[in-house]
């Protein structure tokens, strides 16, 4: 890894964005607060209709690259960020989450202690629209892939509090614009499977809104199962059986929330989940007279 000056590497922040006014003008100033002497800060927008992009303008002097287009999504946008970023050390930050202070310090501070790790996990908390916290995440101690596969089961982090070197990016990315959940723990396995270190780090670096319009909180039942289905993918099939035994509220959740968001027909055919769905509505409409006249189209 090129350490700048032996002191500070180059660090990348990808913030993907869209229709996030009420939230975006906080993430900024918590990646520029932290006056890091090497950084690069890239903004990627989906083509807002809100008040974003005069938020971002606001800023533009101090950022090294925005753009607001249409796009085919978080995952997407990601990727389009990190095509352009040239940094040592990479992340992304979401427009409702923020770093603590100090926080890109102490990740080039500890990625200076272990130069051939793949990535770099700290604490992280999530708070609601009061500042209430709603959970504090320290890392597992150690990170491996077995616990990876533990995902649901507190083998989680939080995405914000992490940051991978250029080297596991460029071996194990870009992120899979399939999965648009679930692609940050994609990522997290590829990168322990290619065998990279991961080191946890007990310091809070970063806090995430938790809020009504916060896609793991809209869809956390999709979340759960599609990332399930991504742990098996990489291998964690027997946390995708006990998952899903543990998972019958959610799974029911699941497919009512897509029954609902029928209108939203062409979306859901296409999605990859819709193959493992259909034969648990079908179930449910069996055995439960609720569902008998609420079954939709792609199940049939």
């Amino acid at each position: 890894m090129n350490i700048v000056n032996n002191s500070y590497p180059k660090i990348s922040v990808i913030t993907p964005t869209f229709n996030q006014g009420a939230f975006i003008e906080k993430t900024i100033n918590s990646v520029l607060s932290q006056n890091y002497p090497n950084l690069e800060f890239i903004v990627i927008d989906g083509g807002s209709t809100d008040n974003t992009v005069e938020i971002i303008k606001k800023y533009e002097k101090h950022l090294t690259y925005w753009v607001s287009e249409r796009d085919r999504g978080q995952s997407h946008a990601i990727n389009k960020g990190m095509a352009l970023a040239s940094g040592d050390l990479l992340t992304w930050l979401n427009s409702d989450d923020w770093f603590t202070s100090g926080a890109l310090q102490k990740f080039a501070d500890v990625f200076s202690q272990y130069p051939d790790a793949g990535m770099i996990v700290g604490a992280g908390q999530a708070i609601d629209q009061t500042g209430k916290s709603i959970y504090y995440k320290e890392p597992t101690n150690p990170i491996t892939l077995e616990t990876l596969y533990e995902w649901f089961d507190g083998g989680f982090f939080v995405q914000s509090s992490g940051i991978f070197s250029r080297e596991a990016w460029i071996r194990c990315g870009p992120l899979d614009e399939n999965e648009h959940i679930a692609m940050d723990l994609d990522l997290w396995l590829k990168i322990a499977r290619a065998g990279y270190l991961f080191v946890p780090h007990k310091e809070l670096l970063s806090e995430v809104l938790i809020h009504p319009d916060a896609k793991t909180t809209a869809f956390e039942s999709l979340m759960r199962v599609e990332g399930l289905l991504v742990i098996a993918k990489h291998g964690g099939t027997g946390a995708l059986k006990t998952g899903m035994i543990k998972m019958n509220k959610q799974i029911d959740d699941l497919t009512r929330r897509l029954i609902w968001y029928e209108r939203n027909y062409e979306i859901i055919v296409n999605h990859p989940l819709t193959r493992l769905l259909r034969p648990i509505v079908k179930r449910l409409a069996k055995k439960d007279d609720y569902w008998q006249d609420k079954v939709p189209p792609w199940v049939k």
